[in-house]
């Protein structure tokens, strides 16, 4: 079991900043291409997360051209280039499923002063 446990820990990531539920993000994603890859922007509000040590995930939605659109991102994951925090946004709930019924400025959310998540290193 403990086997299993080192095994998992060395595939997880750390370099991701903290983020929540109603947070606009933008996910850097590798996309295949042939033999190439390439780096498309996926940038979105998070509407959900599911904290499963190796197996967790976070759901963003965007509107696309009228179109809703949710992906689902395994946040371990290789294909994650890199994940900025646009900008936070102040919930109160942990799944924000009820953005799907909402359409213009009905599904917009507040926001809060708490952006830079990243850490920042030391200058000395």
């Amino acid at each position: 079991m403990d086997l299993l446990r080192a095994v998992d820990n060395s595939q997880m990531r750390t370099d991701l900043p903290r983020f929540r539920p109603g947070d606009t993000v933008r996910v850097h994603v590798k996309i295949k291409e042939g033999d190439k890859y390439r780096i498309q922007i996926f940038e979105g509000i998070i509407i959900a997360r599911k904290m499963n040590a190796i197996s967790s995930t976070f759901t963003v939605r965007k509107v696309s051209f009228g179109y809703g659109i949710e992906r689902i991102f395994p946040m371990h994951s290789p294909i994650i280039e890199k994940l900025e925090v646009v900008k936070g946004g102040k919930v109160r709930r942990a799944r924000l499923y009820y953005l799907r019924g909402r359409r213009g400025k009905a599904a917009r959310l507040k926001e809060t002063a708490r952006v830079d998540r990243t850490p920042q290193p030391s200058a000395s």
